[in-house]
């Protein structure tokens, strides 16, 4: 398992895409309205939208793993609170659970 993104929820993506790419200098990877990524060397930096759901400046962890099934039926087993089973999310197996403080954190399969 690695860290695959850290999402940042952003309440003005234009500004947000500005702050990261020209004043910190990051490198941008992809960029719409909905999703943006720079790249930061294996862990990428992801930039989304804010909601009702995920506030402004909340930040949220993408694990990757290499068999997200196996890794489900083992977290239901060590009793993982899941938000999302394991389900087809813009082209990608993604499932969510939630830490110990009630963080949410999305796991996708490679």
């Amino acid at each position: 398992m690695r860290l695959n993104y850290a999402i940042k929820f952003v309440s003005d993506m234009d500004a947000a895409v500005h702050f990261y790419r020209d004043i910190l200098g990051l490198t941008l990877g992809f960029q719409s309205p909905f999703w943006t990524e720079f790249e930061t060397g294996e862990t990428r930096l992801a930039l989304h939208p804010a909601s009702g759901e995920n506030p402004a400046g909340t930040v949220q962890l993408g694990l990757a793993t290499e068999d997200l099934d196996q890794f489900y039926s083992e977290a239901l087993a060590n009793e993982i609170t899941f938000t999302r089973p394991p389900s087809e999310v813009h082209g990608s197996r993604i499932a969510r659970f939630l830490d110990p403080d009630g963080a949410e954190i999305s796991i996708s399969g490679k």
